[in-house]
Order: structure tokens, then sequence, then C-alpha cells
């Protein structure tokens, strides 16, 4: 799957959450990722995930993809709805250094 710079980014963020976790017990890894993309993640991002992983193959880590499950998704109940934007590249690049 061929991805656009912004989602490339994405995959590339929740991918070194991942490798983060990985020095954690087994148990942990992916609920620790599923917390920090909830908490840091807003949900235009998290809409883009979740685009990302039903499209298929866009390299996400198998911790991230394990996670997904338990990721909130954008308008589920116990987030409130909204509509769906783009995502800002610049709200990726923020904090964020190769």
């Amino acid at each position: 799957m061929s991805l656009d710079h912004t989602n490339a980014k994405l995959v590339r963020m929740a991918n070194q959450i991942a490798t983060f976790f990985k020095s954690q017990p087994e148990d942990e890894r992916t609920h620790g990722v599923a917390t920090h993309i909830n908490k840091f993640w807003e949900p235009r991002m998290r809409t883009a995930f979740f685009e990302l992983v039903e499209q298929g193959d866009a390299g996400f880590d198998p911790i991230v993809i394990a996670a997904a499950d338990l990721i909130k998704r954008p308008g589920s109940p116990s987030q409130p709805s909204e509509p769906p934007e783009a995502i800002d590249p610049a709200m990726l690049e923020a904090g964020f250094s190769d």
C-alpha cells in the first residue's frame, strides 16, 4: 500500500509508540499503546488510524494492530461525535522529530 506523507507519518508515529512499549512486559504492551493513543491522539488522527487499519497492510507493527481493539473510535458512545476533517500535517510535526 502506498501512503501519502501524512498517513506515512501516522504509521511511523504509531510504530514508534509500539517500539517503546516493546521494552515493557508482554502483557502490558497492547494496553500501553492503546492508552497512549487514546490520551494523546485527537479524534481526526484516530479516525485516520482506523481507516488505515481497515484498508489492510499499511505497515503497522503487530503490537499496534493488536492494540486497535482497545483504541477509542471517534464518535463511539464514549466519545462525542465530531464531523470528519482532514488531518493538518503541521499537527503531526508538533513535538516529533526524525
